[in-house]
């Protein structure tokens, strides 16, 4: 049967697809897990003597290392059986876990989670959150949006910086409509695109499918500015909920 140490590292090797470390000669129990990327740890798992720890009785017990982003959660935590501040970490929000049994192995997974993505460089996060939304400019000048949507449900456009897919865009057109038309699912994006002249460049495109149509005098420039502080559209940004409530 598998120690709960086992099960730790089974679960960082599963989910993360990352193998463990071992830096330190002098301390070969000691695994490090790491991002690829920016080499950032996020987890490691040791055993230490029960007595370094604070701990009553003799011997060894096996520790994981885990970031909290939040300090408040960081300092309620401690107060709780099996966990303790970070042993050998220097930031605050370092938590250390016992894996004695005392903190159920669901919690583990999901301090696990909030550790990877507390420490993941801004690419990574930006791949690990949940789904968006956004509004995003369409000028006729350029492009005429509402004749490619009545030839196809489904157009390769511009892709946002930091748009992923799963995300929701809102398409605003410019004069002469000056209004939200559509509602959109970005279906893929990284799609190798090059154009850098004139007033329009484009670096990658996203496809994106149409979902629901809004009609021209619903959602227009003077109701955005009016009812939820929108002035300007220029480039992809974010919406507040209640105009995300009201598009839904």
């Amino acid at each position: 049967m598998e120690s709960l140490r086992e099960s730790v590292v089974s679960h960082i090797r599963k989910t993360f697809r990352t193998e463990p470390e071992y830096p330190w000669m002098r301390f070969p129990e000691y695994a490090v897990f790491r991002h690829a990327d920016n080499r950032k740890l996020f987890a490691l798992v040791t055993e230490i003597e029960k007595n370094k720890l604070g701990l009553q009785g003799t011997g060894t017990v096996d520790i994981l290392n885990v970031k909290v982003k939040d300090p408040l959660m960081a300092d309620i935590l401690v107060r709780q059986e099996g966990y303790m501040r970070g042993y050998h970490m220097s930031r605050g929000t370092w938590v250390t876990v016992l894996l004695d049994g005392s903190v159920p192995f669901d919690d583990m997974c999901r301090w696990l989670d909030e550790s990877y993505l507390a420490t993941a460089s801004a690419g990574q996060k930006n791949k690990l959150r949940p789904p968006k939304a956004w509004i995003i400019p369409a000028n006729p000048k350029y492009y005429d949006v509402q004749q490619a949507f009545r030839q196809a449900d489904e157009i390769n456009w511009k892709q946002g910086k930091n748009i992923k897919k799963g995300d929701t865009v809102f398409m605003y057109v410019a004069a002469p409509v000056s209004a939200v038309l559509y509602q959109c699912l970005v279906t893929e994006t990284d799609i190798p695109y090059r154009r850098d002249g004139g007033a329009v460049r484009i670096a990658a495109l996203m496809r994106i499918r149409r979902v629901k149509e809004y009609p021209p005098d619903q959602f227009t420039f003077d109701v955005l500015g009016e009812k939820y502080g929108i002035f300007a559209v220029r480039g992809p940004r974010g919406i507040p909920q209640d105009l995300y409530e009201a598009l839904r």
